[in-house]
């Protein structure tokens, strides 16, 4: 996530931000997780790690797997900076396909090296790179798998085994030196980035996008868009020509539409947890494309639009789509104020359920600051990147709704650290055989795996 967002939530005060929430388990948060359940639940104290690097409960232990600056494998350069959104791929003979984020503007220390056939805009300093990792984790090849791209934050797998990730701008051709607009989704294959090319996904929107999560019955893809200033962010459908799938079939263009929630002009007005509406109405996008004006300032006729500030998580499970507003503020033009909100919504009912508020005046609270990225855990608990300032960890968070400490920067041991070694972890996710969790530290970008008694 962006150092605009850590501004903009310690300019709000907020001791803790909304859960990306990732999982069709809405009981995990039917208790109230404070730090007093830390050390009673998961796998005990973290240790100090003698290296400085990541400290982990008592029988874990971790692999560098890339750093920032040093060389690719694949000779094209050096790894980029800012390591966020990620996601794991099954590959042939047991192997993984690992498709990492780089979240670059213009001036990032380390941008993604241009690769011809794989590049957008030479001037976008943003893209992804892929890891191909054997059975234990060791790297067998690290290359770049898409190039001049911009703000590459979060996103979303398909059901097809491809990456889709997503530009948190909205930078026009001309700004920042960029030879042409972004704010778009690009489709990206870990396992053969040349298969997937470096092609906009024009008709899903030009906005600032977070994440995705696709409806596999269907192929209907909901978008979430990441704004903090008023008018806020949407939240998005798009309605594929070709549903079937399969890697290219999004370049075949379809319909962007946007949620309306009658008499739901903001969604951060809703404070009762467990609130439905029905009859959710999607009404077309005038001009997904954002020519002369941004999206959510654009003409959605008398009855206006719904919007709601820091649309960010986006997960579908169990015939719906979960996505979150990360917080809220009055005070920046919000309706009403909060920590975070997790939504659900029932396509075949056209139903919208608010499934939990986290502060400012509830009791559901977690320790630490801005959880952002999250997983499934083995367990069927969650995994939680801390993004804030300070001293960052990894959290779990049981069924119960209690939180334990899984993994934390090694500068979280010396409270009078001027910085925090490491800053945030990002991208937690699980192999397909669920033996790893691999996570990304921020700044400076670095990708772990993790292994251990894991229950």
């Amino acid at each position: 996530m962006s150092a605009t967002r850590r501004q903009i939530l310690a300019r709000g005060g907020a001791a803790t931000a909304g859960i990306v929430f990732a999982g069709a388990v809405p009981e995990l948060f039917a208790g109230t997780a404070t730090a007093r359940t830390m050390g009673r639940t998961g796998y005990g104290p973290l240790v100090t790690d003698p290296d400085g690097l990541l400290d982990l409960p008592k029988g874990f232990r971790y692999k560098v797997l890339s750093r920032e600056g040093d060389p690719l494998r694949s000779g094209e350069g050096r790894v980029p900076s800012n390591h966020d959104g990620m996601a794991a791929f099954a590959g042939r003979h047991g192997r993984v396909h690992l498709v990492r984020n780089h979240e670059n503007r213009v001036g990032a220390e380390v941008p993604v090296p241009v690769i011809d056939g794989i590049t957008y805009d030479p001037m976008g300093k943003g893209g992804c790179t892929a890891l191909e990792l054997d059975g234990r984790d060791n790297v067998l090849g690290e290359r770049v798998a898409i190039a001049g791209t911009a703000v590459n934050c979060a996103g979303g797998p398909t059901p097809w085994g491809t990456w889709l990730t997503c530009e948190e701008t909205e930078d026009r051709a001309g700004t920042n030196g960029y030879t042409k607009d972004h704010g778009f989704i690009f489709e990206v294959d870990g396992a053969d980035p040349r298969r997937s090319g470096a092609v906009p996904l024009t008709a899903m929107g030009r906005f600032q996008h977070e994440a995705i999560a696709i409806d596999p019955a269907t192929g209907i893809v909901y978008e979430t868009e990441d704004a903090f200033e008023k008018p806020f962010g949407l939240f998005y459908r798009f309605l594929p020509e070709k549903p079937a799938g399969g890697l290219g079939s999004l370049r075949a263009g379809g319909a962007l539409e946007a949620m309306r929630v009658p008499g739901v002009p903001d969604l951060s007005s809703v404070r009762e947890i467990g609130a439905v509406f029905d009859r959710i109405e999607w009404v077309p996008v005038p001009d997904p494309l954002a020519r002369e004006t941004p999206i959510r300032f654009q003409d959605f006729g008398p009855r206006g639009i719904t919007h709601a500030q820091k649309l960010e998580g986006c997960y579908w499970g169990d015939g719906v789509v979960y996505f979150v507003s990360s917080f809220a503020h009055s005070a920046e033009g919000s309706a009403g104020d909060h920590y975070g909100q997790v939504w659900k919504y029932e396509p075949r009912r056209r139903r919208l359920t608010l499934v939990i508020v986290f502060g400012p005046d509830t009791d559901i609270q977690l320790p630490g600051e801005s959880p952002d990225n999250i997983c499934l855990a083995p367990s069927g608990g969650l995994m939680v990147c801390e993004d804030g300032g300070g001293a960052q960890y990894v959290f779990g968070l049981t069924r119960k709704g209690e939180v334990y400490p899984m993994a934390r920067n090694a500068n979280a041991v010396d409270p009078d650290a001027a910085e925090p070694e490491w800053g945030e972890f990002a991208g937690v996710t699980f192999s397909p055989d669920a033996a790893t969790m691999y996570v990304n530290c921020y700044k400076p970008g670095t990708t772990f795996a993790v292994r251990g008694p894991w229950h």
